[in-house]
C-alpha cells in the first residue's frame, strides 16, 4: 500500500482493526486524514491491505458517514505505524492496554497524543505506570474517552456499518490540565469530543461497570438455558436485579467521593444519556426506549464479564481497599465471575499497585490525577 500526501494537519494512528478500529479508522480517513491502521495479525490486515480503504456504510436515511476512506498505511509494525504519527487512538478492548502500551513504549516521541477509547475504569493510569516502568522519556500525553464514540459492526474485513455516533464524548488526560490540549487536537476530526474533568472521572463513570458484570451474572442460568434468547435490560434487569445494581452503583461513586470527585449516578446517567427518568432505577432503565430490542449475550464468556469485571469492577473496588471506601457487592460480583470462568479476576484485573496508586495517600493520588506527578 502506498502513502498518499496529506490533506489534512494531522496524522492518526489507529491502534486495533475490530469493529470499533475500522469505524475509527474509516472516519478519519473518509475525512481526508492520513490513516495509519495497526493489527498485530498481518492475516487481519491483508484484505484492508488488498483493498487499500475500508468502506463505511450506514442505515438508509440516517445522517451517518459513508463512503470509502483511503489508507496511507496498514501494518502489523506498530513502529511504523506510530511513526510520525500526531494522535495515536487505541480501539482495542481494555485487557489489551498493558500490551499495547508495552509495545508503543519504545517508539513514543514528543508530542504524541494516545487516546484510549475507552479507558474503561483506569485505563490511563495503568498505560501511565506502564510508560514510567519502561522508561518512556518523550513528552506524551495520554488521555481516555469515558466510552466509544460509534456503535459500530464489521460487515466484512475492510467494510464497516456505523448505527449511531454519540452527542458528546468526554476525554480527559492525565495530567488533568493538559486535557484541552488533547480536545483541540481532536477537534480537527470530532466535534463530539468535549472536555472532561480527569481520568478518575472519565473512568469511574463507566456505567457498564454498573450494567454489565452484575446483569450478566445475575441472569447466567437465563442465558446458558436460552443462548440469549431474550431482552437483556428490559427483562433481564427485573426488579430485584435493579436492587442490587442500585448498591454497585452508591459503591462505585463511594469511591470517586472518596477521592473528591463527584460520579455521576447510573439514573443521573440515563437522564443524560437517554431521557430516560423514573423513581428507582428499574423505573429509569424500563423508560429507556433505547434498551428495548437489545438481546442478551449468547453466552457467559462475554465482554460483559471478561472485560468488565477486571478492567471495570476490579479497580473500583481495589481503590476503594485503598481508600478505605469498602465495596463488599462489587466483590461479590468478581468472586461469583471467577467461579464462572474458573480464573482469579483480582491477579489478571487491574489493582491499585497496576495503576500505580500502591503506597499513595488521597493527597498524593489528587496531584498524580491533577498534575502528573504522585
Amino acid at each position: 500500500m502506498t502513502k498518499r500526501g496529506k490533506k489534512r494537519s494531522s496524522t492518526f494512528a489507529v491502534l486495533g482493526a475490530g469493529h470499533g478500529g475500522l469505524a475509527m479508522a474509516g472516519y478519519l480517513a473518509l475525512k481526508e486524514f492520513e490513516v495509519r491502521l495497526y493489527n498485530r495479525t498481518p492475516e487481519r490486515l491483508e484484505p484492508i491491505r488488498r483493498r487499500g480503504a475500508i468502506e463505511l456504510i450506514a442505515h438508509d436515511g440516517e445522517e451517518l458517514p459513508r463512503g470509502t476512506g483511503p489508507l496511507a498505511l496498514a501494518t502489523p509494525d506498530i513502529g511504523e505505524a506510530l511513526d510520525g504519527a500526531d494522535v495515536i487512538m487505541v480501539v482495542v478492548p481494555a485487557t489489551g492496554h498493558a500490551w499495547l502500551a508495552e509495545m508503543m513504549a519504545p517508539y513514543l516521541a514528543d508530542g504524541q497524543i494516545v487516546v484510549l477509547n475507552p479507558g474503561r475504569t483506569g485505563g490511563a493510569l495503568e498505560v501511565n505506570h506502564i510508560f514510567q516502568q519502561k522508561g518512556v522519556t518523550a513528552d506524551v500525553i495520554i488521555a481516555e474517552t469515558q466510552t466509544f464514540l460509534y456503535a459500530s459492526r464489521a460487515v466484512n474485513p475492510a467494510q464497516v456499518q456505523i448505527f449511531r455516533v454519540k452527542n458528546s464524548v468526554p476525554v480527559a488526560a492525565i495530567p488533568a490540565y493538559r486535557t484541552p490540549e488533547v480536545v483541540n487536537a481532536l477537534a480537527e476530526a470530532f466535534s463530539q469530543f468535549i472536555p472532561g474533568d480527569n481520568v478518575i472521572k472519565t473512568g469511574m463513570d463507566n456505567i457498564g461497570a454498573v450494567f454489565h458484570p452484575a446483569v450478566t451474572v445475575l441472569n447466567s442460568a437465563r442465558i446458558e438455558s436460552t443462548r440469549g434468547g431474550f431482552e437483556y435490560y428490559v427483562e433481564g434487569i427485573t426488579p430485584a436485579v435493579a436492587s442490587v445494581l442500585e448498591v454497585v452503583d452508591r459503591e462505585r461513586v463511594s469511591v470517586g467521593a472518596a477521592i473528591g470527585f463527584n460520579c455521576m449516578t447510573a439514573r443521573e446517567w440515563l437522564y443524560v444519556a437517554y431521557d430516560a427518568v423514573g423513581q428507582t432505577l428499574h423505573d429509569a432503565i424500563h423508560a429507556n426506549r433505547g434498551y428495548y430490542g437489545i438481546q442478551a449475550p449468547p453466552h457467559l464468556h462475554h465482554r460483559y464479564l471478561t472485560e468488565d469485571v477486571p478492567m471495570s469492577l476490579v479497580p473500583i473496588a481495589s481503590i476503594g481497599d485503598l481508600l478505605g471506601s469498602p465495596c463488599p457487592t462489587i466483590k461479590t460480583i468478581v468472586e461469583l465471575a471467577n467461579i464462572m470462568h474458573g480464573c482469579n479476576y483480582w491477579e489478571t484485573g487491574r489493582t491499585a499497585e497496576k495503576l500505580g496508586l500502591a503506597g499513595l495517600d488521597l493527597q498524593s493520588i489528587r496531584r498524580l490525577v491533577l498534575e502528573g506527578k504522585a
